[in-house]
């Protein structure tokens, strides 16, 4: 009997992907990293792209690797604190970023690599056993039923696209797995083919047009004045205060007494032996957890019409309108509190308005090609002149740092003074979960569909073609 031809058999689900089987969905960003099964809704594992070291034996360069909030946010003896992604949200250190990619993955969703049995402290030691569990090591994988499904920059380089098809299938063990586009999934996790993905992260801000589910290389801008960005802006606004704001962590305060707002605070604080001490990079990043709940509590984007530096049709300026508002009161962790007025509004202004930007020797001012509108006009400039009224019309806002109270009522007003003529319509959920997770929303989406699963890159196709395939594939 002669077998069927090849295009007739079902696809193995094992293979493709199937309903049996979940895919995963991975989404790495430089502040943090998402996983979780396709199909759901959020990411079930969200956790911090940083890691600690801490010292783990008697050689200086012997140090244990820490993932996850509860290890990096501990101030343990002599921790330092690093991140695996460059300043430009593609990966910079392969071999940490493995590993915190599988601890993302594993500590959540799948059960972890099984450890050697002879060294789990379980069975006596066996010559026996060591033959029978010789290359155990090798054929058990963590991913080994998991179709996989990775997100990436716009603008990641062919080796790096390589770089993680070889970890899915070489490490990971993935029978099949897939590479796409964040600004695609963004604009698929609104339901759109066509859109202007706006996506404001911690170290980037990328403008990226899609059309008919594509990205339009091109056109894809990127500029850093991001969430980072906005910190060390609050960071200049804190020092050129007068009086300057002390910017202290939580670790550092072992207690503190309540006082009136503007008054020096009077706090205990928490001294460590300098052999054993937190690294300065340990305490940047708990400024940052700080510098984040200011954010998210006080700062404020100037809403429009028009920049904070301009003047009203009354003839007055927007600066003034901006005092009369009511302030905003924060405490810092040592005690210290005051109300924020107009500064609250400055910190982001330089994103919008280069002029407006503080600056100072170790941070320049950004040029006005890095603003927003700029990136956004740009961007449309890059593109086919029929296309721009489908993209405006279908503007997709995404990212942590877009969050930042009335950030889409000045994005608006800028478009709209941009281009008059075309309708602008901006898309941005009000749920905060989906903004932040778009691209992995978009992702889950991608992979848990029937029409989906003819996609995915096999092992078998891997091992015949190498890493290559990636590029030949995923567009």
């Amino acid at each position: 009997m002669t077998a069927p031809p090849p295009s007739t058999l079902p696809p193995s689900n094992v293979e493709y992907g199937g309903d049996e089987i979940s895919a995963l969905v991975l989404d790495p960003g430089y502040s943090t990293t998402r996983a979780g099964f396709a199909g759901e809704d959020v990411p079930k594992s969200v956790v911090p792209s940083y890691y600690g070291t801490i010292p783990s034996g008697t050689s200086s360069s012997d140090r244990k690797y820490l993932f996850g909030d509860n290890s990096i946010h501990t101030p343990l003896p002599s921790i330092s604190i690093g991140n695996p992604m460059s300043k430009d949200g593609t990966v910079e250190d392969w071999d940490t970023a493995t590993n915190l990619w599988e601890y993302a993955i594993t500590s959540r969703l799948t059960s972890a690599k099984p450890g050697n049995p002879l060294t789990n402290g379980l069975n006596d030691a066996s010559n026996d056993l060591s033959v029978e569990m010789e290359g155990v090591e090798e054929q058990e994988k963590p991913l080994e039923e998991n179709p996989l499904l990775m997100t990436e920059t716009g603008w990641n380089a062919g080796k790096n696209r390589e770089k993680g098809i070889e970890i899915a299938m070489e490490n990971w063990g993935c029978p099949a797995y897939w590479l796409a586009r964040s600004g695609v999934l963004a604009a698929f996790s609104a339901g759109k083919p066509t859109a202007l993905v706006i996506d404001i992260g911690a170290s980037n801000i990328s403008v990226t047009p899609v059309h008919d589910g594509l990205m339009l290389k091109k056109g894809v801008i990127r500029s850093p004045l991001a969430g980072n960005f906005i910190s060390s802006q609050l960071r200049l606004l804190f020092s050129t205060t007068q009086p300057s704001i002390n910017l202290t962590p939580h670790y550092l305060i072992a207690s503190k007494t309540a006082v009136d707002a503007g008054s020096p605070s009077q706090a205990t604080y928490r001294t460590f032996p300098p052999s054993t001490a937190p690294s300065q990079s340990f305490r940047y990043l708990q400024e940052e957890r700080v510098l984040t709940e200011f954010k998210e509590s006080v700062v404020q984007v100037w809403p429009g019409p028009g920049r904070l530096a301009g003047h009203t049709q009354q003839g007055g300026t927007n600066e003034d309108v901006a005092k009369a508002q009511p302030g905003r009161s924060f405490e810092m962790p040592d005690g210290w509190n005051q109300m924020f007025g107009v500064e609250r509004y400055r910190a982001v202004e330089g994103v919008f308005d280069a002029k407006m930007a503080l600056s100072d020797a170790a941070n320049p001012p950004p040029s006005q090609s890095q603003t927003l509108p700029n990136m956004i006009q740009s961007s449309l400039s890059q593109v086919d002149v029929d296309i721009r009224p489908h993209l405006l019309a279908n503007v997709v806002v995404t990212g942590g740092s877009s969050l930042l109270l009335q950030f889409n009522e000045r994005l608006n007003h800028e478009l709209m003074a941009l281009y008059p003529a075309p309708k602008v319509k901006v898309t941005a959920p009000g749920n905060t979960a989906e903004r932040r997770f778009a691209s992995w929303i978009g992702g889950s989406i991608l992979a848990s569909l029937g029409t989906f699963h003819q996609m995915w890159i096999s092992k078998k196709e891997y091992e015949e073609h190498g890493a290559g395939i990636v590029e030949k594939r995923c567009k």
